[in-house]
């Protein structure tokens, strides 16, 4: 790290504080067809050509396979340098060396989890072909960071007084663990899950159901008996968890959501996206449509980037992360992919036994074995006006299963994760992906996928599509992985995976019609174990509903089901609310409940910005929710309960005597205090005036950069909030409003009307007319056309670059 004078810092933060306001940058047009620069770079084996059209979005076209990820190394560095840097910093645990104390805590858990380690193993065992492109990206990135000098680097590095280092094939690695982190973290979940384990076998399985009247399984049917939420263990019982480590999971689970919304990847309860395919016979053009709209934590840059690569033997187009080469959700010249979080259970916890005359002693099966311990030595910085660091020595300590994650008193927790195997190579597979031409050969690709488990959906020219849960899925000795096992016998070991033709996959399904949205996959006669956490249905359901409704689909029916914001949830809840306040005369006795009333049976369902009926209906819900749970398991247990809404939308539509807390003779005198609490916590957080109690009123779209809240120098990257459209959560609708990250629609009767858009823009830097260009069209959920064809991108381009050998 380099330090700045005082003065010099000082003098680069008025200058940036001067430059263009981000409102007025939006309105930048883009330029007309410039005239073509070259750039010489050490590296390149033969010229490569780099368009841009009036998105920034760039198009490359090399005549060499490994010179066109140099030049994707370069041209991505030069919109998203920082950000790069920040998620390999963020993965690798090296966020204190340029934020200080703040964000040790962050730096632990992912050295902790080894994340840099098993990035440096997995590149090791890496094919050379493979190795080579990674090497070639690297150099590309490389040569742009050779290119900066002190003014010229973008413009975070420049307050925060350091250059980058260069990047490696381990960074790109590493990246795909920020993934892994966001999509496939259960752990956390298997231990509270453990808190209830006291309770009784009936009462237990009732509040984590897994199945509903609205599920939609795209593989296997339900004719088996359904499988219980939370199924008693089939192996020795395990004491209660403890309190103080509920309390130590909390922070945890605290220190996850912080680090993970910095980068932008943040999933709540893993409920990450939408997509679906429809084959020709559902379609005007005869040919499939595909759509995809990944959901994560709203981020200023944007996680995703758009980019056009071509050569020799390849032309693919559509988003990847900043730092990985190729495409990740897209289309090539004959087939178009997306992806939605599967979310099968790839993580167990082991209750270790240590040794309490040698802690780094634990049982296991065969006896007492010494634990692993690495020594990790963490960079802080000591003073934000200065470079100068301190290190901070941590110990990570792990057993056979893996790293101890939680630990308090005498209580352990060890990991085994299938990110934490260096085989886990999260992007493999995508340089097979790209360049698929077939069902077949897209399989073959998949058998390369070892990131977080995916529902991958598919189409191609020829007019089929299929669905594949790709990655890998563990098989137990015994138990599902939903408890803690005890680390001291061999219940919860793994057997291997699941082969991959037994993973869950359809082709050309003969309803024409494929929707995943992390909602449960398969039926209950699929024969292997993926998880009980699947996301409530009604996002699927609703989606299924808009498609079905139609003879024949356009991408005008997808922009419009990609931007619905009707709450199948919430229109449930408050038709049953109403139903129980008519019963009881709610209405008639109170004016309030008469203005609840009005409310909801007007309500259209639709979580529109100026709506008050789902303001005033969710937080009753919650309120309702926290009412039953308190008297069932305690106030205490109640906040471990972080499972869907499944069980409560039944207990709103049954109304079990056995649920209804014992203060209330009924189901409407428990609604009538929900009623009430929640008028007095509006009043409280939105003010006394009842027309401003609207769901945008309540819910603000923020896209936050690191540095946004910095006093000074935060504010040119801070993007005005404005009121959220559509929701998820409680009430989701498949416009999830903030956390939609990236929209798709794949048009395979013509690549040229395929549409495609990001929340922001392409470039990472406030200064740039890419950096907030894409939002108006994010807002009205209208992605623009993304040419694919040659002739196409000549007509679109706007900007030419030639990058050559040096």
């Amino acid at each position: 790290m380099k330090a700045k004078s005082l003065a010099a810092r000082l003098l680069l933060l008025l200058s940036f504080l001067c430059a263009l306001p981000p409102a007025a940058r939006a309105q930048t047009p883009a330029p007309a067809q410039a005239a073509p620069s070259v750039a010489r770079l050490q590296g390149l084996k033969r010229s490569v050509t780099v368009r841009r059209d009036e998105r920034g979005i760039p198009y490359i076209e090399a005549a060499d396979e490994l010179d066109l990820y140099f030049a994707q190394g370069y041209v991505t560095a030069s919109d998203r340098l920082w950000q790069m840097d920040l998620f390999r910093r963020t993965a690798r645990g090296e966020l204190s060396e340029i934020f200080g104390k703040a964000t040790l805590e962050d730096d632990k858990r992912r050295r902790t989890y080894g994340f840099a380690q098993v990035a440096e193993e997995s590149i090791s065992r890496t094919n050379p072909a493979q190795r080579a492109i990674l090497e070639a990206y690297a150099h590309g990135v490389n040569a742009y960071i050779d290119s900066l000098d002190e003014r010229s680097l973008p413009v975070e590095f420049q307050i925060l007084g350091f250059r980058p280092r260069h990047w490696t094939p381990a960074d790109t690695a590493i990246i795909g663990k920020n993934f892994a982190e966001a999509l496939s973290n259960t752990w956390q979940v298997d231990v509270a899950r453990a808190a209830f384990a006291g309770l009784p076998a009936e009462k237990r399985a009732a509040l984590f159901p897994t199945t509903s009247p609205l599920d939609l399984p795209v593989v296997g049917t339900d004719t088996l008996p359904s499988k219980p939420g939370a199924p008693a263990p089939g192996r020795s019982a395990l004491p209660a968890v403890p309190a103080e480590v509920l309390a130590e999971l909390e922070s945890v689970r605290e220190t996850t959501r912080r680090t993970l919304e910095r980068v932008g990847l943040y999933a709540e309860e893993l409920a990450a996206s939408n997509n679906w395919v429809v084959s020709g016979k559902r379609t005007a053009t005869g040919k499939p449509l595909l759509a995809n709209d990944p959901h994560l934590a709203p981020s200023a840059p944007s996680i995703w980037y758009l980019t056009h690569l071509s050569a020799p033997g390849l032309r693919v187009a559509g988003v990847t992360s900043p730092g990985v080469p190729g495409i990740i959700v897209g289309h090539n010249e004959r087939i178009a992919w997306g992806m939605t979080n599967l979310g099968p259970d790839v993580q167990d916890v082991y209750r270790e036994k240590f040794d309490p005359q040698n802690p780094r002693r634990y049982q296991t099966p065969s006896g007492w074995r010494d634990a692993v311990v690495r020594r990790e030595e963490i960079k802080v910085r000591k003073g934000m006006m200065g470079a100068e660091t301190e290190v901070v020595p941590f110990e990570v300590t792990a057993t056979h299963h893996g790293p101890v994650v939680l630990r308090k008193g005498g209580e352990a927790y060890a990991l085994r994760w299938t990110a934490l195997s260096p085989s886990a190579n999260e992007f493999a597979g995508f340089y097979k992906l790209n360049r698929a031409r077939n069902w077949a050969e897209f399989q073959g690709a998949l058998r390369d996928y070892a990131g977080p488990t995916q529902n991958f959906i598919y189409a191609d020219v020829e007019g089929h599509i299929g669905y594949y849960g790709a990655g890998q899925i563990p098989v137990r000795q015994s138990g599902d992985g939903s408890l803690p096992y005890d680390g001291t016998k061999d219940e919860g070991e793994w057997k291997g995976f699941i082969p991959f033709p037994e993973l869950p996959h359809v082709f050309d399904p003969p309803s024409g019609i494929i929707v995943t949205a992390n909602n449960r996959m398969v039926g209950t006669s699929y024969p292997h174990h993926l998880t009980h956490l699947w996301a409530p249905p009604s996002r699927a359901r609703r989606i299924h509903d808009l498609l079905t409704a139609r003879q024949k689909l356009t991408s005008d029916d997808f922009r419009n089901v990609l931007g619905d914001a009707y709450t199948l949830s919430g229109v449930a809840f408050t038709r049953e609310v109403v139903k129980v306040a008519r019963e009881a005369g709610l209405d008639a006795k109170d004016e309030k409940w008469r203005e609840t009333v009005r409310l909801f049976e007007s309500w259209d369902g639709q979580l529109t910005p100026e709506a008050r009926a789902p303001r005033l209906a969710v937080e009753m819900y919650g309120a309702f929710r926290q009412k039953i749970l308190a008297a069932a398991v305690g106030a205490e247990l109640a906040r471990e309960y972080r499972w869907n809404s499944l069980f409560f939308d039944r207990v709103i539509r049954e109304r079990p005597s056995e649920w209804l807390p014992k203060e209330f003779k009924t189901y409407a005198e428990l609604l009538d205090a929900a009623h009430r609490e929640t008028r007095a916590s509006l009043s409280k957080s939105l003010g006394a005036d009842e027309t401003k109690w609207t769901w945008g009123g309540g819910l603000a779209v923020n896209f936050s950069h690191p540095l946004a809240g910095v006093p000074l120098v935060g504010k040119p990257f801070q993007i005005e909030p404005f009121p959220q459209r559509g929701g998820g959560g409680l009430f989701a609708s498949p416009n999830v409003g903030q956390a939609v990250s990236m929209r798709l629609i794949a048009d395979a009767s013509n690549w040229d009307r395929t549409q495609q858009g990001i929340p922001l823009g392409q470039s990472g830097d406030p200064n740039s007319p890419h950096w907030q260009d894409q939002l108006s069209d994010w807002r009205a959920s209208t992605p623009r056309v993304f040419p694919f064809t040659r002739a196409a991108v000549a007509r679109a381009a706007r900007q030419t670059q030639t990058l050559a050998p040096r």
